[in-house]
């Protein structure tokens, strides 16, 4: 029982992460899914990034996801991870606009970061996004058994 006389566990709260923090969480991952406008409808794709200062950059091909970064929409990127032995996960959101990485040195710079896509093909195009906005948190996964009630089992009407 907690301290409110009930039999519901206290949730333990969210953190709020500064700025600084969520940089270096973002630096501890390099996947993330960038969340873009497509035909005036939302769509995400994960990317592979690298921070470079104060920026995220990405490589990419000649399509979808490369038109829709660089269209006059802001875009997003999130990256997420979870210590599996404490159960602390935390999140990430860097929101902004994206732009073309064409000056020469910006590109060679760009080459430096190491940027190897997980998927096969030509990805000769780096994408930078620059945040207006950097927000993050941390929290306690929840167990399942503190969410989780008898009707999860339940056979339904179209055996889904």
């Amino acid at each position: 029982m907690n301290s409110s006389g009930t039999h519901e566990q206290d949730t333990p709260a969210t953190e709020i992460l500064p700025a600084n923090e969520c940089w270096e969480l973002l630096r501890s991952v390099s996947v993330g899914r960038l969340a873009v406008l497509v035909d005036d409808h939302p769509d995400i794709f994960p990317v592979n990034y690298k921070v470079d200062h104060g920026s995220m950059v990405f490589r990419t091909g000649e399509r979808t996801k490369l038109h829709a970064a660089l269209s006059d929409a802001p875009v997003a990127i999130e990256a997420d991870g979870v210590n599996a032995e404490t159960g602390v996960a935390w999140s990430v959101v860097a929101k902004g606009q994206a732009s073309a990485v064409t000056l020469t040195q910006e590109v060679l710079d760009t080459i430096g970061l190491l940027l190897f896509p997980w998927e096969a093909g030509q990805k000769d195009q780096f994408i930078r996004i620059t945040p207006d906005t950097v927000t993050g948190r941390r929290f306690k996964v929840t167990p399942p058994v503190t969410w989780w009630t008898p009707l999860d089992d339940a056979p339904t009407a179209r055996g889904e």
